[in-house]
């Protein structure tokens, strides 16, 4: 009889060895095999409780995805100003895991695949109108109406684009506090010229 717990347990290590095998071998090269290698597990153990590869990576991304919501709520208070909300999301999304080697490859891997697979596209719209959601409702307390849906998208693309710029920098001449700092002096100056 399994012990209670253990599959849960199983499912988050073949996630951690497709986080580490995507960085190290790529998506391409990433199989069944490397996955289940850097695990310490049986291949088949990925059938079991997965149904295969695919279905791994997009609970891998889904993991990503958790992760980015969690930090947030765990960064957030119930009494955090608009303006402090707005920071935080910025914070949420540039944290040690969103910035490492592993979650970056594979955010990168899984927006080249999301172009051509369904399930990981719906997974893409979903993380994209996630935050776009976030910074509007944080934007329409401090913002004229008609400015808000714009400064959102704005916002998400400095974040996207600040965020994707550091992870493809070899050189580190970026960094993700520079970056962050950017994104966050973006919106104060969004604040200041369209504020209520």
């Amino acid at each position: 009889m399994p012990k209670l717990g253990m599959e849960e347990i199983r499912r988050q290590q073949l996630i951690n060895a497709t986080l580490e095998s995507v960085s190290r071998y790529g998506l391409h090269n990433t199989t069944i095999n490397t996955i289940s290698g850097i695990a310490g597990l049986s291949s088949g153990i990925i059938s079991h409780y997965f149904g295969g590869k695919q279905a791994l990576l997009e609970a891998t991304v889904r993991y990503l995805l958790e992760k980015l919501k969690t930090d947030l709520l765990e960064q957030m208070g119930t009494d955090e100003s608009a303006e402090r909300r707005l920071m935080r999301i910025v914070d949420a999304n540039f944290t040690n895991l969103q910035r490492s080697d592993r979650a970056g490859r594979t955010w990168l891997a899984f927006w080249a695949q999301s172009m051509h697979s369904p399930a990981l596209m719906r997974l893409q719209r979903v993380n994209a109108a996630r935050l776009e959601a976030n910074l509007r409702y944080s934007f329409r307390t401090l913002i004229r109406q008609e400015q808000v849906r714009t400064a959102a998208a704005m916002t998400a693309a400095m974040i996207d684009g600040f965020w994707l710029r550091c992870t493809l920098d070899a050189h580190k001449k970026l960094d993700f506090e520079e970056a962050s700092r950017h994104c966050k002096s973006f919106i104060q100056q969004l604040l200041e010229q369209h504020s209520l």
